[in-house]
């Protein structure tokens, strides 16, 4: 039956609106976050929030140390910082939220070339040499340029509400820290693993400088291609290559000057082939016999425009050893032997199967030729040009010497076709295209880079130690061994990594630039051996901790190499040290504090530090015989814009941090890192931030009714676990399971897809159930009675877990929400996190409500029908028949289905008396003026005829308490 009852409000109903429990607190809806999160950071600091954490760190037993992987310190910090940092602050907060002492040290690169670069810049704006300035000058600005960035940076990462020990950061650029790292080029100096020679390194023609690969780009380019014929000189064959060339592919032209070989595979099957027609405009001319590999004739044949031929003889790789070829330009300043050398390496995925081999500008070629005692020719400077000795070359830039350079061959090729026919044999360019390719490029001028063989400094991945403080063990291998026990996130890396060090060279260390530590040794300049001295070792050591790398420029080499010594007997090496080298000494001077752990439990980093600084941090320490520095290895992905594209300014794609916090704040930034696949690559846009903000504002509702319904609690209301509804175990056994999920990412480091959980937690089980099933007890019932008094007893639980658990990604939310309660005087940074009881954790009970609430939602879904129809317009109107399985019926014995599904009466049915759907209707009885539910004992008392009984009761205790 619908109400007789008069909807007209009745004099007594503000009054009963007064008695109703509404939520009340003093956290706001809106978060405000751009104007609320600096102002937290200020009471952090009037709080000395940092040295009360400090000081409850070091009462701990157990520590946890991540150690800081150093930015670089130029320019505003970017998306991939804000990641960076984000992803380390919360692992560091959650475990020491955890029970751990984390003393987190902040750091910074300091040196290198795009620093000096930029320096360098500013001198060409005013038209002024670098060269002309004097070193200790240009340093001392390049000092200064680094101390900007490192406050600018220092101040955007404490605005994103990362906690760490801003006071005691590092820096490589630190006189402490550059006699550190001296100290450990000492330690590879005198184990012998140190040395100076001869080999291909990646080299910037623009910077003058070698380049790590941790400094390489890759871009596509357009490169020439082209078949060069070299003319047989000596056949090992038996006749096989009389008269014949062998022909080479190289998409670098401008490195046949330094051929010195031709590589073939020993078990490849080569053809030699007699021209017998061409196309027209082809540059082979028919009677030209060629040799190549079979499984390339084809292409070849197509490429050269040979329309016809006839195959004279075949044979194997191996049978070529011996055989001897001439340079095309033989005749022309190019007249050496270039000899056919055998390479397993080779293959016949691309070119001819014979490979031309330049070993000053290349590593397998340089392995080869010198393994086969062939000398390795300088012939390219540092700029980039020819060498004044080059013939016919000197002076050309290697990246404008195509056209010189194929014009020489073409010269060459009519200059031995003229030749008599007894002598006539096919030389220089057969054919020539365009290729488009990936190409290593400067990842600062961004300009082409190419392998160059100079003289340089070198760690020995392969020798034994020796000396005094070597153990005759091998670095790659050690490394290797130590690599097995660390721990990988994701597993991935693992094979990655172990693989970069399985296959790396020897790790060029020497830069030819000025800003950087030194490689502080000298040469003996009789023998060109290294001086290795511990004493003077010691004292460049003492020297650099006085007056930090400076020294190196400052003081008399007398003063290093002590009595005894003549200066000028030494060469004085100024080539700096490999900034990887720098940073992966940072372990040295961080990690054996006080309170630091070595090695560090954790690094973190992007997945491109496999070949930066987790491999130059764990060369560098195995090869100072410290052993792997860390134990466990996390990547991050990159940080891409909304569609998968790399963040450009050209695109116009690209996300600054500070604008994030200024906008949406910085809670809503470490929310998206922390609910993206950290592990995988990361999609960013104004879009997903702003969903992002939905996602947080529904967190922030749930903090905000749980502390709004708690209003006024104390600890007399709370009733034990073994006195709580049915519900309110089911809760806490679904905090139990969460807790499982966020436990096992802290012990294992694995957060991808924890605080999605999380979120899924508030938003489902909370909010949309938990919350909306109980507001009828916690707003109209006693404030004595059992079911309101355990519902409170949970939310008190669920307030203390979710702003803990939130804590280590929502820093400033869960701070506001927590002083909401406790005040102002009160941290939740100081807190530990939420620990469950284990018998809250009840797989039983949870296979229950999994039940009851799929019964439930069938109900949900029938009301909402019947509103839309506009048979009800609220749940509180309505009763409802439900059908239920049996299995359902036996789950919900004990629960008011009234109660739970949020309606005024509900009848569960089961078995053949059931409908096939929920059946909705109008509830009987009126609508109580205090709870809203239509209910037919609404007016059963005369002194207050608007209300249900159950409200007569609270009103009627209410009244009776004394004010």
């Amino acid at each position: 039956m619908t109400s007789s009852k008069s909807t007209a409000s009745s004099p007594d109903k503000d009054r009963y609106r007064e008695t109703v429990f509404l939520p009340r607190t003093s956290f706001p809806m809106r978060g405000n976050l751009p104007k609320r999160e600096p102002e937290i950071l200020a009471s952090w600091e009037a709080m000395a929030l940092d040295e009360k954490i400090a000081q409850q760190g070091r009462s701990r037993k157990s520590r946890f140390t991540l150690h800081d992987g150093p930015p670089y310190a130029n320019g505003h910090i970017h998306i991939g910082h804000a990641l960076n940092k984000v992803l380390k602050d919360v692992i560091n907060r959650a475990q020491r939220m955890s029970g751990h002492e984390v003393r987190y040290q902040p750091g910074w690169d300091c040196h290198g070339l795009p620093i000096e670069w930029k320096v360098e810049e500013e001198y060409r704006k005013k038209g002024k040499d670098k060269d002309a300035v004097p070193v200790l000058q240009f340093r001392d600005e390049c000092r200064q340029y680094a101390w900007h960035w490192l406050e600018v940076q220092k101040e955007g990462f404490k605005r994103l509400g990362v906690q760490a020990e801003w006071q005691n950061r590092y820096a490589t650029a630190d006189f402490s820290s550059e006699a550190a790292i001296v100290e450990e080029i000492g330690k590879f100096l005198m184990n012998g693993r140190l040395y100076r020679g001869l080999r291909p390194v990646m080299w910037s023609p623009v910077e003058k400088t070698a380049l790590a690969e941790a400094e390489i780009e890759y871009h596509d380019v357009t490169s020439t291609t082209i078949h060069v014929a070299f003319p047989n000189v000596k056949d090992s064959t038996n006749g096989k290559l009389e008269g014949v060339s062998a022909v080479i592919w190289t998409t670098t032209p401008w490195t046949m000057p330094a051929n010195r070989a031709i590589a073939a595979g020993p078990d490849i099957d080569y053809v030699v082939v007699e021209a017998t027609a061409t196309t027209e405009g082809a540059q082979v001319k028919p009677g030209m016999r060629l040799l190549v590999a079979a499984a390339r004739l084809d292409d070849f044949l197509k490429a050269t425009g040979i329309s016809a031929h006839k195959e004279l003889s075949r044979l194997k790789g191996a049978e070529l050893e011996g055989s001897v070829f001439a340079h095309p330009w033989r005749g022309r300043g190019y007249d050496h032997d270039v000899p056919v050398l055998l390479g397993d390496w080779v293959t016949t995925d691309a070119g001819t199967g014979l490979v031309h081999m330049a070993p000053a500008h290349g590593q397998d070629d340089f392995t080869l030729c010198t393994a086969h005692g062939i000398k390795v020719d300088e012939l390219v400077e540092d700029g980039g040009t020819y060498a004044s000795w080059v013939p016919e070359l000197a002076g050309v830039h290697i990246f404008k010497a195509t056209a010189p350079v194929r014009a020489m061959l073409e010269e060459a090729r009519e200059d031995a076709w003229n030749q008599p026919a007894k002598a006539r044999r096919a030389a220089g360019l057969l054919a020539a295209s365009d290729i488009t390719h990936s190409y290593p490029h400067s990842w600062r001028s961004r300009k082409p880079v190419i392998f160059r063989a100079t003289p340089q400094w070198f760690i020995s991945l392969d020798a034994p130690a020796e000396g005094p403080d070597g153990d005759g063990t091998q670095l790659r291998e050690r490394a290797l061994e130590g690599l097995a026990k660390v721990d990988f996130v994701p597993a991935a890396g693992r094979t990655r990594l172990t693989t970069m060090v399985a296959q790396r060279p020897d790790w060029c260390v020497s830069r030819q630039r000025v800003w950087g530590v030194p490689i502080a040794v000298f040469v003996e300049k009789r023998t060109g051996e290294v001086l290795r001295d511990s004493a003077v070792m010691e004292r460049i050591v003492k020297a650099f901790r006085e007056k930090g790398a400076d020294a190196w420029y400052q003081a008399d080499p007398a003063v290093f190499l002590g009595p005894g010594r003549d200066p000028a007997d030494y060469e004085q090496v100024f080539d700096v040290v490999d900034v990887w080298f720098e940073s992966g000494c940072t372990h040295r001077f961080v990690l054996h504090q006080p309170g630091m752990n070595f090695p560090a439990d954790l690094y973190a980093e992007g997945s491109d530090q496999h070949r930066g600084w987790f491999q130059s941090s764990l060369l560098e320490s195995v090869g100072a015989g410290e052993g792997v520095p860390y134990k466990a290895i996390i990547t991050h992905g990159f940080v891409l814009d909304g569609e998968g594209r790399k963040m450009s300014k050209s695109l116009g794609n690209v996300i600054a941090p500070s604008e994030v916090a200024d906008s949406l704040g910085a809670d809503v930034l470490r929310l998206w890192v922390m609910n993206s696949d950290v592990n995988d690559d990361l999609r960013i846009s104004k879009d997903i931030l702003r969903q992002q903000g939905e996602l947080y504002r529904r967190l922030r509702n749930t903090l905000r009714w749980t502390l709004g319904a708690l209003d006024g609690f104390t600890a007399g209301e709370r009733v034990v676990y073994d006195a709580l509804p049915p519900l309110e175990k089911y809760i806490l056994h679904r905090l139990a399971e969460l807790h499982q999920v966020v436990a096992e990412a802290i012990k294992t480091h694995r957060w991808s897809g924890v605080y999605p959980l999380v979120h899924a937690f508030c938003n489902n089980d909370l909010s949309a159930f938990y919350f909306d099933v109980r507001k009828d007890a916690i707003y109209c019932d006693a404030s004595n009675n059992h079911k309101r008094r355990s519902a409170r007893t949970v939310l008190d639980i669920l307030h203390r877990a979710l702003c803990t658990w939130l804590a280590p990604v929502l820093v400033f939310t869960a701070e506001e929400a927590w002083q909401a309660r406790f005040g102002h005087e009160e941290s939740v940074h100081m807190q530990r996190l939420f620990q469950p009881e284990a018998a809250w954790l009840q797989p039983e009970i949870g296979k229950r409500w999994d039940k009851l609430r799929a019964a439930r939602r069938r109900v949900t879904t029938a009301l909402e029908g019947a509103r839309r129809e506009g048979l009800v317009r609220s749940s509180l109107e309505a009763s409802v028949t439900v059908p239920l399985t049996e299995e359902e019926r036996q789950a919900g014995q004990d629960i008011d289905w009234a109660d739970f599904c949020i309606a005024s009466a509900v009848l569960p049915l089961a078995g053949g008396e059931a409908p096939a759907e929920p059946v909705v209707s109008v509830a009987e009885g009126s609508k109580c003026e205090r709870c809203w539910r239509n209910l037919p004992d609404v007016g059963q008392h005369s002194a207050h005829p608007g209300l249900c009984l159950r409200c007569v009761d609270v009103m009627t205790s209410q009244e009776s308490t004394p004010a």
